[in-house]
């Protein structure tokens, strides 16, 4: 039994079916998720008979760094981490002012298949664990040896195809007897899957979040990620819209701009139109380019027309400082050069 992935409340009842007090669990859940003991022989507040029963009927999943890639130009760096499973997931720190920042990885591979983005070119492998998304803040805040103030789960994988998992983690990372990592310092990416944003928003879970838009309207949007052929454009951001009503919190409308695709002054206009009026955020994203493929970032004073208009229409916009491209540590680029199987 995996006791790491157990949520306090959890473990409290697994402690009692052991014959132990409640106060036990607070103790256990201290040592995995505040101090990031991984034996527990080490947890020396327990007794040794308990310690020992431990052993016997649980584990805490192994998450051990493989590789590390640092980008001396933007201060990126990109992390391969091994799984209990000997599955290989990737997670990218970044550093700003305001503190680091981690973006974790949700799954092992992808199922999405947006046409941009190296993450799903190998398919879907398995979900992760919830401890496995935890690990990889405990794992890169030992190696950094500074706190990870803000989350952004944007890495490889949909997190509300993992929806349980993402749930417990979001619960365990933000506890006070853990990271205690506000959730106003989260953000949850998705590229869109209708029900489950209703899931999410009324479980009131005060992360933000950020949709993958990538186009204007449905047409091209069918063309750029698969999900389109499920949700329309207009289905999906009234989903967002019962989010933020739901929450309180901005939505983030993320926005690959592709070259001779999605770049037109007609395109952003189209996008104001859709967007205009509601607790929205555009998140304007050059495409990060990739080996083999097709789709190329605009010049940059295309860039900042598209931003220009969104502006001018009173949409909130902005756009993304590029970092880790050096490393295929951007956006859209993370895949993993290890087998995940």
């Amino acid at each position: 039994m995996d006791i790491s992935s157990m949520t306090l409340a959890e473990l409290e009842a697994f402690v009692l079916s052991l014959g132990e007090k409640k106060y036990r669990a607070k103790q256990i859940f201290e040592w995995i998720h505040a101090r990031f003991e991984r034996n527990f022989s080490q947890m020396t507040n327990l007794s040794r008979g308990f310690r020992e029963c431990l052993e016997k009927e649980c584990y805490i999943a192994r998450v051990e760094i493989e590789r590390k890639y640092e980008s001396f130009e933007d201060g990126v760096c990109k992390y391969l981490l091994r799984l209990q499973k000997d599955n290989i997931i990737e997670t990218v720190l970044m550093k700003y002012s305001f503190g680091n920042s981690l973006c974790v990885s949700s799954q092992v591979g992808c199922a999405m298949g947006c046409a941009f983005c190296r993450s799903g070119e190998d398919g879907f492998f398995r979900n992760l664990d919830p401890y496995e998304i935890l690990a990889q803040v405990y794992r890169v805040q030992e190696d950094l040896g500074e706190r990870i103030s803000n989350i952004v789960i944007m890495g490889s994988g949909e997190p509300l195809h993992n929806f349980d998992s993402v749930v417990k983690f979001l619960e365990i990372v933000s506890s006070a007897c853990g990271l205690n990592i506000g959730k106003r310092h989260i953000t949850l990416s998705t590229c869109g899957i209708v029900p489950n944003i209703y899931r999410l928003a009324d479980l009131q879970p005060g992360v933000n979040l950020a949709l993958s838009l990538h186009a204007p309207d449905d047409e091209i949007r069918k063309k750029l990620m698969p999900v389109a052929q499920s949700y329309s454009i207009d289905e999906t951001i009234s989903a967002c819209d019962y989010y933020a009503k739901q929450t309180g919190r901005r939505v983030t409308y993320e926005y690959a701009l592709i070259s001779g695709i999605n770049d037109s002054p007609d395109n952003a206009k189209k996008l104001a139109l859709k967007l205009k009026g509601r607790l929205a955020h555009v998140n304007l994203i050059p495409v990060n380019e990739v080996a083999g493929s097709k789709f190329k970032r605009p010049g940059g004073a295309l860039i900042q027309d598209f931003h220009d208009i969104l502006c001018k229409l009173n949409v909130d916009t902005t756009i993304r400082r590029e970092l880790g491209s050096g490393i295929a540590a951007a956006c859209g680029q993370l895949k993993s050069e290890f087998s995940k199987g």
